[in-house]
């Protein structure tokens, strides 16, 4: 979609028109568009890169470019394996080295990755600059246990969470104080050297100790929050991971520490420019565009009903939009795992309940994918609901509420073929959400 275009083609190709708004918002976040901005200046010393997360190996991309030739250069980041950019989306850096790691559960290699990392800030200088790269899923790709705890520990209690129903803050609580990394003890490990920061937000409020559990900012939560947090959801705890948060030793730098003095945070992309990037291609094409919010929370299925509630209200009622309009939103929603065997990730699950909800509504496309390409674990970014969706599926012998019940959009949709496959995209501003009202 370009400036030129019209309501009419919206109209002509609401998928098209869709998938277009979502390329927007990756485009807006990629850091070869982003970094350039928030470069540092070289330091008397020498520059050491270091990071995790799914965006790691094109933000490490990015800086090597964009750094000065002549200046040292040195660095290790760990990414999700597949994310490792290509020809297309930036070349491997050649100063930076990237390693790959398992996410969203974590694996052996992240934890080597981690005590590689770890092995590099010792010998620092105050002459040195540390520059760190941190991007949603960096706190699977980045793990180090702490002490006590062994990694099949921390695999269990990721699993636990991610079937929870628990949100990223609560999740990343817990995480924290089972890490020897996380909470700010990265960074603390730097000292005196100096320490930036550069952060892709993928969380709500874009909060810095939430993304990637905050490896280099203070932490104010407490290990008395995160076993609070376990007991909510009735997540079994081992006895070494029980008396690990009980340790005080193993308490995360609080703000106000002396060793975070001479440190700078930068947020370089972020959740709301990437839907404002979207809204602004809408607006060019003659369709209103309206954001609710950067930082939506909540069951994904429910948040899915109160979407499709609202676009049943502008189709039929024009209240409080006016069609033709898209409606946006971001975040980042839950799932709550009841059955085993299902496939999918909180877009399909957000899209199964905008399904049911919209009950054939026959002016209302929406499209709901992960901006990292990838929903949960499989190898989609989301995926699309038509006026013919449910009329579709019957036809095809499926039930959209029999598949929401047992967690498994992946397959609805995939049998419908209304996945939407982009593959890895080398940054992550969480979900994204659009419902076209025609």
């Amino acid at each position: 979609m370009n400036a030129a275009a019209t309501p009419t083609d919206a109209a002509r190709d609401p998928r098209a028109f869709l998938r277009q708004l979502y390329d927007a918002a990756v485009r807006s976040a990629l850091p070869a568009h982003t970094l350039a901005a928030h470069l540092p200046k070289p330091p008397k010393g020498r520059t050491l890169v270091i990071g995790a997360g799914k965006a790691g190996g094109s933000m490490a991309a990015a800086f090597d470019a964009l750094w000065p030739a002549d200046a040292p250069l040195s660095g290790l980041v760990v990414t999700r394996y597949g994310h490792v950019p290509h020809a297309s989306a930036g070349a491997r850096p050649s100063r930076i080295e990237v390693v790959e790691a398992a996410h969203p559960v974590p694996d052996a290699a992240g934890e080597a990755a981690a005590r590689r990392i770890v092995a590099l800030t010792q010998g620092l200088g105050a002459d040195d600059l540390v520059v760190c790269l941190i991007s949603g899923g960096g706190s699977a790709l980045l793990s180090l246990p702490a002490p006590g705890v062994t990694l099949e520990d921390k695999r269990e209690i990721n699993r636990a969470l991610l079937r929870s129903g628990a949100n990223i803050a609560e999740m990343n609580c817990v995480r924290k104080h089972l890490s020897a990394v996380k909470g700010g003890r990265l960074a603390a490990m730097c000292a005196p050297a100096r320490v930036l920061s550069l952060l892709i937000s993928d969380v709500p409020g874009d909060e810095p100790s939430v993304i990637a559990s905050g490896p280099t900012v203070p932490d104010a939560s407490t290990s008395e929050e995160a076993l609070r947090i376990l007991a909510r959801y009735a997540i079994d705890v081992p006895s070494a991971v029980r008396a690990a948060l009980l340790d005080p030793a193993n308490e995360t730098p609080k703000p106000g520490d002396a060793r975070f003095a001479t440190h700078e945070v930068r947020l370089i992309a972020a959740p709301q420019a990437s839907l404002e990037a979207a809204a602004q291609l809408a607006r060019a094409a003659g369709i209103a565009a309206h954001i609710l919010s950067d930082e939506i929370e909540g069951e994904s299925r429910v948040v899915g009903g109160v979407h499709a509630a609202l676009a049943r209200q502008v189709a039929r009622r024009g209240q409080p939009f006016a069609a033709p309009c898209v409606i946006l939103s971001g975040g980042e929603t839950t799932v709550t795992v009841r059955s085993k065997g299902g496939r999918g990730g909180r877009a399909g699950e957000f899209l199964l309940g905008t399904a049911v909800a919209l009950q054939g509504e026959p002016h209302v496309w929406a499209l709901a994918a992960d901006t990292d390409g990838i929903d949960g674990v499989e190898d989609n970014a989301g995926a699309i609901v038509t006026p013919d969706t449910l009329q579709r599926a019957a036809a095809a012998g499926l039930s959209a509420q029999d598949h929401l019940d047992r967690n498994d959009a992946y397959s609805f949709f995939h049998a419908l073929g209304d996945l939407v496959i982009t593959g890895p995209t080398f940054t992550n501003v969480n979900d994204f959400r659009a419902l076209l009202v025609l």
